[in-house]
């Protein structure tokens, strides 16, 4: 697989062999390459709504909360942490804007994150072929989607577009990211990882949520032990923050 997905960056860099590209990639001339590598190896794949069970909880779980943090002012901050090409936080804006419209006047925002640079350009377009927004409720499709001028594309609307900010960020290094999160969806993305990795991420997801935070996995990914990181099991594939961390 690596092999096949490599092969056309082999032919665009002129390397007539692997070895030769590991070798480029790892030295100073080749790390704009090195992206590009990333870029070729990465999954993508992505569509709106994907395991909606998850944002009707995170309403349901966080509903009061968000009240009360509206009401006082304060900031309420959502984490996707590998977003593709920008689905998944789309569709936490527009289910959260959907149950609570006092966000748009909020102190709200979504941080939207990918190793790969290719895929968060995609993102920050916002713009979706028709076949790519069928999953969407068609009550906020019309509420939150324009089609472009040909007809060809929908294109995300500014009031949930302005909400995201769409970043590079490798997971298995440093995070800038300071404050605590109401919620971070990481779905789908620590399957790739070993357990040993995965298990240096959870108590890192943990400082980065807001006492009472929501942490979203995968449907096929699990904490075997979530109390031992400081989490507990609240719903499916799904933990919350025992104890405030920061």
């Amino acid at each position: 697989m690596v092999q096949s997905r490599l092969k056309k960056r082999l032919r665009e860099t002129n390397i007539d062999s692997f070895r030769s590209y590991v070798a480029f990639v790892q030295s100073d001339a080749g790390s704009a390459e090195r992206r590009m590598m990333i870029s070729a190896l990465t999954t993508n794949v992505s569509h709106f709504f994907r395991e909606d069970h998850h944002f009707t909880f995170l309403t349901s779980e966080l509903g009061r909360s968000l009240r009360d943090k509206i009401s006082r002012r304060e900031r309420i901050r959502v984490w996707s942490a590998g977003c593709s090409t920008g689905q998944e936080p789309y569709s936490i804006a527009m289910h959260m804007l959907s149950n609570f419209p006092q966000l748009k006047s909020a102190d709200f925002r979504i941080l939207a994150t990918d190793i790969d640079p290719q895929v968060l350009a995609t993102a920050r377009e916002g713009r979706y072929k028709e076949h790519e927004v069928h999953s969407i409720p068609e009550a906020l499709a019309k509420q939150f989607l324009q089609r472009n001028d040909d007809g060809a594309e929908y294109v995300v609307k500014p009031d949930i577009s302005e909400l995201i900010a769409f970043n590079e960020l490798n997971l298995l290094r440093p995070w800038p990211m300071k404050h605590g999160f109401d919620a971070v969806f990481c779905r789908n993305v620590v399957i790739y990882f070993d357990l040993k990795t995965q298990e240096t991420l959870w108590p890192r997801f943990l400082n980065a949520l807001a006492p009472g935070g929501i942490l979203f996995l995968g449907h096929s990914e699990r904490i075997a032990t979530p109390e031992d990181f400081g989490l507990s099991t609240i719903g499916k594939t799904t933990y919350r923050a025992l104890a405030a961390t920061h």
